[in-house]
C-alpha cells in the first residue's frame, strides 16, 4: 500500500534537509558539533515554560508533530515508548519531547491527554505559532499546512527525531523509519556515554 502524500513529503523533506552529513559511530546522522537545534522555549501543557536546558542530565529525543497527524507521528511516538520500555531501568533517563506544529489545534488539553497517552517520560510542548515558527528554523525542521475538504487540513513536517546527550548537546539526526533495534542502539550508546 502506497505511502499517504503527506507521508511522503514528510520523507522527502527530511532526507533534503541532511543528505551528505557524515556518519561516525551511531545508525542515525552523526550533528555532533553542529550549531543549530541548541534548544527551545515552549510552554508545556500546564503553561510552564519548558526548556532543554530542564533535562539535563537526561537523553533527550525532540520530535515535531501534531497530535493529528495520522501516521508519522503516532507511529514515532509508539516506537519511542516502545525501545524506552526495552531499556528497562536505562530508559529511566530518556526524555521525550513532541513539539506540536499546529498550535491551532493543539490547545494544552489536547497536549495533556497526547502526553499521557504515551506515559512517563513524555513531555508535549507548543507555544504561539511565532514560538513554534522560530523554533522550527532553529532546528531546521520544515512544515506547511495543507488544506483538505471542508475545515479539515493536515501539516505536512519533517519527520525525523533529534536526539540529544546528558550535556543538551545535539548529537543524532534520526529519520522517520529507521528500524527501531538501530534507534535503541543510539539511544542505549548516548544513555551509557
Amino acid at each position: 500500500m502506497p505511502l499517504p502524500s503527506s507521508t511522503r513529503r514528510a520523507l522527502l523533506l527530511a532526507a533534503l534537509g541532511f543528505a551528505g552529513c557524515s556518519k561516525s559511530g551511531f545508525n542515525g546522522i552523526d550533528l555532533t558539533g553542529a550549531s543549530y537545534a541548541q534548544g527551545f522555549e515552549l510552554l508545556d501543557p500546564e503553561g510552564q515554560v519548558r526548556r532543554l536546558s530542564d533535562f539535563r542530565g537526561k537523553v533527550v529525543v525532540v520530535f515535531f508533530g501534531y497530535t493529528q497527524c495520522p501516521d508519522v507521528c503516532p507511529t514515532t511516538m509508539g516506537e519511542l515508548r516502545a525501545v524506552r520500555e526495552e531499556l528497562g531501568e536505562l530508559g529511566e533517563d530518556l526524555v521525550t519531547v513532541f513539539i506540536s506544529v499546529d498550535p491551532e489545534r493543539d490547545t494544552p488539553e489536547i497536549l495533556r491527554d497526547y502526553q499521557r497517552a504515551f506515559g512517563k517520560g513524555f513531555h508535549a510542548l507548543s507555544g504561539s505559532p511565532e514560538q513554534v515558527r522560530r523554533t522550527a528554523k532553529e532546528f531546521k525542521v520544515v512544515y506547511q499546512r495543507v488544506e483538505g475538504e471542508s475545515a479539515h487540513y493536515t501539516v505536512d513536517h519533517t519527520a525525523a527525531s533529534f536526539l540529544f546527550d546528558r550535556q543538551g548537546r545535539v548529537r543524532v539526526y534520526s529519520r522517520y523509519g529507521t528500524p527501531a533495534p538501530a534507534l535503541k542502539a543510539d539511544l542505549e550508546a548516548l544513555l551509557k556515554g
